[in-house]
């Protein structure tokens, strides 16, 4: 009798243990990611092309991504913000950098934005300019740009700064490909439009900096993160950051004077910098993103975020940050 009673109790313990086992994950299941996938399921290639200004955030996010889930690798290329928005939308890649304001023309072709991060785009003369002290004193207005980049009154440095026996005539370069950067640099110049900018044409941000580093006499417009260098903070050797007179005044005072990325970053954070040329950042999908694509920008909508300060960008503001959540969700 008592053997039956401890087989019985044994066959019973037995059970409890299997019922146990199957109502609860085994100790090696892959945890759920925030897009409510296993980890270990997120696997596949997620192809990226687009603006330069969002580049350098990107493949910093995608590096983070990939230490996350080694199951998902990416390409990624720069091309301009016309180039993302057109492989966007033909379906050659799943998302697209774009670094302006969706248009609602792109819109009405299944264009589908989502704020990720702020960026800015500076002045930036050569650092051998012939009036820099000038420049960096006095700081360059609003309407002067406008009469150099826009309308072409403007044609020598001393014009620029008041000193007429400075006859240096003035190089303005420009970007010849799509661009986010000549969309806003055109805004704040009385809200016209990329093709409005006069100067020599020269492909991407490297290229436009390049050129200005190399001429003297050069002016052009660069992101902010081509715009000082990564390690030092410092602009880009050969360049300065012209101030913008802000309050025309004639001065430049010490908010309009940039001298480091660190500087820049509070500034447009701050409100301090003008918005143009300071704007948010796009990724644009063609529809609402879904499956791997969707958990990748939901990453970099939340966890992502952490990184943002560190590659020299700056961090949407709380409320347009949700708002980017919820379109992605």
């Amino acid at each position: 009798m008592q053997r039956k009673f401890l087989t019985v109790i044994s066959t019973l313990i037995a059970l409890t243990l299997l019922l146990t086992a199957c109502g609860s994950p085994a100790s090696g299941a892959a945890p759920t990611s925030a897009a409510g996938t296993s980890s270990d399921a997120l696997n596949g290639n997620i192809t990226i092309s687009g603006a330069f200004a969002l580049y350098p955030m990107m493949t910093v996010w995608a590096d983070e991504f990939q230490k996350l889930h080694p199951k998902v690798t990416f390409d990624i290329s720069a091309g301009g913000a016309g180039k993302g928005m057109t492989d966007a939308l033909s379906g050659a890649v799943d998302i697209g950098m774009v670094s302006r304001n969706v248009t609602p023309e792109e819109e009405a072709n299944g264009a589908y934005a989502v704020a990720v991060v702020k960026d800015a785009v500076f002045p930036v003369v050569n650092a051998k300019n012939p009036v820099i002290n000038d420049l960096l004193a006095k700081g360059v207005s609003k309407d002067t740009f406008i009469k150099i980049f826009i309308t072409g009154e403007i044609k020598t440095w001393g014009q620029v700064v008041g000193k007429p026996e400075v006859t240096d005539e003035i190089h303005v370069f420009t970007r010849s490909d799509s661009a986010g950067a000549a969309d806003a640099w055109a805004k704040f110049l009385g809200n016209k439009k990329q093709a409005d900018l006069k100067g020599v044409g020269v492909n991407g941000d490297p290229g436009l900096l390049e050129a200005v580093v190399k001429d003297p006499l050069g002016i052009g417009y660069n992101n902010l993160g081509y715009a000082f260098d990564s390690t030092s903070g410092q602009p880009v050797a050969g360049s300065v950051i012209v101030p913008i007179d802000i309050n025309n005044d004639g001065q430049a005072g010490p908010e309009e004077i940039i001298k480091t990325s660190a500087q820049a970053m509070d500034e447009v954070a701050n409100g301090k910098y003008p918005s143009p040329p300071a704007r948010d950042l796009n990724v644009v999908t063609k529809g609402k993103p879904s499956g791997l694509t969707q958990a990748f920008i939901q990453w970099i909508l939340t966890d992502g975020q952490k990184f943002v300060s560190q590659a020299g960008f700056v961090q949407l503001p709380a409320d347009n940050l949700a708002e980017s959540i919820a379109k992605v969700k």
